[in-house]
């Protein structure tokens, strides 16, 4: 099983990391989780376009992890899809996907019209609403859904992921939830937010003090994810969805190793983890996650 960060960013716009995504990759799965900006490009980079994804799972309703749904939907068409996108989403999930195809109805209907593309099939969205807790099968790769704390946000999730003994759980947004650290326990990768609260000082006309209080509030702060990692007994951890984008990523490490012993990785876009292999690789850089490989494992 592998990882790749398409987007590690936040809504604060960075030219270093895009919205909120990630690509999983099982022996036969191709599954996104969140759409965030930028998303397609940076599954272009990563040599898995949009046509060839199983499905896209969202862990809630927010903006940032949403807001390129639909050119995600079109440039897939535009690769050639040839089949309806599975969407996996919170309640309200249905609603939001249908209003989007709605309000973009007119342009769509132009282009099927015009441009005479063999299939529409591409553009015929199949959405599942999930609850807390449940389970499926993506193309043999193993879904929990874990219910996380992100009031006021009313459904938002987090994800395990199960293949060939290997487990990689991801945080989704939240504060402390011990409900992720159950289902994380003992997981291969912890893939966990974090906010950055000493790099978020009030700026007039752009944010109050309560702002930031309000804000913190629903994530998880960058002196508590090492410890939740650790309680939650993870072989490694994977931070992301950077807020603010430009931390201090020398300061970050050191803070969060200070609680978290094992492998810690700042993830930056396009950044790989492959946990078969147990390896890192960014650009031409490719490093040992520590530990045997699983096959050497079993």
């Amino acid at each position: 099983m592998e990882i790749v960060f398409l987007g590690t960013g936040c809504p604060v716009v960075s030219t270093e990391r895009y919205g909120p995504s990630q690509l999983i990759l099982g022996a036969a799965a191709k599954v996104l989780v969140d759409c965030g900006s930028g998303v397609t490009q940076r599954l272009l980079a990563a040599g898995t376009p949009g046509r060839g994804l199983d499905a896209l799972l969202l862990t809630h309703l927010h903006s940032d992890h949403l807001v390129d749904l639909y050119q995600l939907i079109v440039s897939s068409w535009h690769q050639g899809r040839d089949r309806p996108l599975p969407i996996y989403g919170p309640p309200g999930t249905r609603r939001y996907v249908e209003g989007l195809m709605a309000l973009w109805e007119p342009e769509l209907s132009q282009r099927i019209a015009h441009e005479k593309r063999p299939s529409t099939e591409a553009l015929k969205i199949a959405v599942t609403e999930i609850a807390a807790d449940e389970v499926f099968d993506i193309a043999g790769l193993r879904v929990r859904v874990v219910p996380v704390d992100h009031q006021p946000v009313r459904h938002a999730f987090g994800f395990v992921f199960e293949e060939k003994g290997e487990r990689l759980a991801l945080s989704g947004d939240t504060r402390r939830c011990a409900a992720l650290i159950e289902a994380a326990r003992g997981a291969d990768l912890l893939v966990h937010e974090v906010f950055v609260h000493r790099e978020m000082p009030v700026v007039e006309g752009v944010r109050s003090a309560e702002t930031v209080a309000n804000v913190a509030s629903y994530h998880t702060l960058s002196d508590e994810v090492g410890k939740i990692a650790a309680e939650a007994g993870v072989k490694a951890l994977a931070l992301t969805h950077f807020v603010p984008p430009a931390c201090d990523r020398a300061a970050l490490l050191v803070e969060v190793a200070a609680d978290f012993a094992g492998p810690l990785v700042l993830a930056e876009d396009l950044l790989r983890i492959d946990l078969t292999a147990r390896r890192v690789a960014y650009g031409q850089a490719v490093l040992a996650l520590g530990g045997p490989a699983a096959g050497a494992r079993r």
